[in-house]
């Protein structure tokens, strides 16, 4: 790959990234919630659900999925329910006491950010029609395929992991202000309305044009 044109995908990968999803919510529901370091965890499984989707367009599985209703249809109203659940959870959640962060019981939450993380990637068919629209154009045919599509997804992820990180770091930094049980519920709820949001989103998606 020439390094002008790995930079051009360097600078799409920032616009396709800072574009605010459901990944961009978990992320600052999660730091909010749980602080920098558990929110770790929702990023490294939103990541993970990202690697799925560039073997998918890599493999060649993506075109399938872009031309078959069916498939798209089942892995995307599975995502809809799935924000939909969280959107539920997030507005049931409990109020805490946040100086107990570090206790046991949170730490046994990792698994959960990590699993939910990936859930929320792994299933939005639309991620995987955008990768495979977008991802060809970077590529020179004449070069090594498997080379240049892990050069693109390792560019992607660093990028995805660093604005992810910032989502959640930002977010973290609301913890101190938030004491009372009612600015907690308040925030619970922002962010299951912005789940719900996410959820709406994803069904209005709709596969490519044959």
């Amino acid at each position: 790959m020439a390094l002008h044109t790995w930079f051009a995908f360097f600078v799409a990968c920032w616009l396709i990234c800072l574009s605010p999803g459901a990944g961009a919510v978990a992320s600052m529901s999660t730091g909010l919630r749980y602080g920098v370091l558990r929110g770790g965890w929702n990023i490294l499984g939103l990541e993970l659900g990202l690697v799925l989707q560039i073997a998918i367009v890599a493999a060649g599985v993506g075109a399938l999925l872009a031309t078959s209703a069916l498939a798209f249809a089942l892995i995307k109203w599975f995502g809809v329910a799935y924000l939909l659940y969280l959107a539920v959870r997030q507005w049931r959640a409990p109020t805490q006491d946040y100086d107990t962060l570090g206790d046991d019981h949170q730490g046994r939450r990792r698994s959960v950010l990590l699993i939910r993380g990936f859930l929320i990637n792994a299933s939005n068919p639309k991620a995987v029609v955008f990768l495979l629209a977008v991802l060809p154009q970077f590529l020179d045919p004449s070069g090594p395929m498997a080379l240049q599509y892990t050069i693109m997804g390792l560019t992607l992820i660093t990028v995805d992991v660093i604005v992810m990180a910032g989502y959640t770091g930002l977010a973290a930094r609301a913890l101190k202000l938030l004491r009372s049980a009612r600015q907690q519920r308040l925030v619970n709820r922002g962010f299951a309305a912005l789940f719900a949001a996410a959820a709406s989103l994803l069904a209005t998606a709709r596969r490519a044009a044959v």
